[in-house]
Order: C-alpha cells, then structure tokens, then sequence
C-alpha cells in the first residue's frame, strides 16, 4: 500500500470505521445496519432497522444491489455496523453447525406487504426438519387455490434461511425455486435432514 496515497493503517481505518458507526447509532442517524457473514451457503449480507432484522441476501442478488434497494425501500442512512447484527449473525452461525433450529432475533417485514407478509409470517410455523408444499402453505394461510400466490411470496422473501421459505417444495416434491439458487436450498434441506 503506498503510505503516502493513504497515510491511515488498515487497522486505523478499522477503528475510524467503528466509531463512525457508533456514534451514527448514538446520533439517531443509523436507519439500517449491515455487515457479511460466511456461511456453508456463500456469504449472506445481513441488515437490521431498530425493529429488527430487515434483510438477509445471497451474494447472487448481488449485495450492491440490494443495499441500494434497502437505501430506496427503507431509507438512505444505510451504514456497514456489524455490531448491530452480531446476535443474528451469532443465532446463523449456531444454525449452521445445527445447534439452532428456530430464530429469535426481531424481524422487520417492512419490505413485504399484504399476502406476501401473511404467507412470510406463516413460514416459521413449517419445524426444522420438515417440509410442506407451495399448496398446504396455501391451505395453511387460508387460501388454498393461492398456490402460485405462496410461490411468490416464497420468492420475494427478504428473511431467507432466517424466515424458512426453503421449507417449502412442489406437491411432487421437486425443489421449485430459490433466490439462493437450488444448490442453496439443496444444503439448506441437507443441513436440516428434512423429511
């Protein structure tokens, strides 16, 4: 690195890094939280509002993209504060080495809305280690000729693995799809021995 370009250590950008989003945070001016986690998945960005945790992304959906949806949809005062996410990275990392089998941390559906919110509410009802069909999660929200409506729903969750839309398959038990890509939902299906 040429010193004299950039006179900061890394260590000191680091810890500038840090205190800036410290004292956004003690200011009021930190709407949303982000950091990156890596997991047997690839790396899943994580992003949090004051209500919870608002947005999970594969590194497919491409992370610049989504930060800047998240600056449209929530709000532009979007800063990299990983300290904010360390209990949802902490609850992810038990999940992964199967400790973990439901998530506790606050969830902030502010990015869905009408039956999409309804049927992503519903998902964490389907239990580690099970599966159900785009057709029963219909049934299950109370509107069973609304398969292609929960595939929707399924597709457009911004909680996957969090909220378990992975839980969900074909009525021929075919995959359907994933916004992590089927491999994704291959492991994450995998991880939790699901039946």
């Amino acid at each position: 690195m040429n010193h004299e370009a950039f006179p900061v250590s890394g260590d000191d950008l680091a810890r500038l890094h840090t205190a800036l989003a410290a004292r956004a945070a003690d200011e009021g001016v930190l709407d949303v939280a982000y950091r990156t986690l890596d997991t047997p998945v690839g790396p899943l960005l994580l992003a949090a509002t004051a209500r919870g945790l608002v947005r999970v992304a594969f590194e497919r959906e491409g992370f610049d993209t989504v930060l800047e949806a998240l600056a449209a949809k929530v709000s532009p005062r979007v800063l990299e504060a990983p300290a904010r996410l360390d209990p949802a990275a902490a609850e992810l990392e038990e999940y992964f080495a199967g400790r973990r089998h439901g998530f506790d941390v606050p969830l902030d559906h502010a990015l869905s809305s009408g039956f999409r919110r309804i049927v992503q509410r519903c998902l964490p009802q389907i239990g580690y280690g099970r599966t159900r069909s785009y057709k029963e999660v219909a049934e299950l929200v109370g509107n069973p000729k609304a398969v292609r409506a929960v595939g929707t729903a399924c597709a457009t969750n911004p909680l996957p693995v969090v909220v378990p839309c992975h839980r969900v398959l074909r009525t021929d038990g075919g995959l359907g799809g994933y916004i992590g890509g089927l491999e994704a939902k291959t492991t994450l299906l995998a991880l939790e021995n699901a039946a």
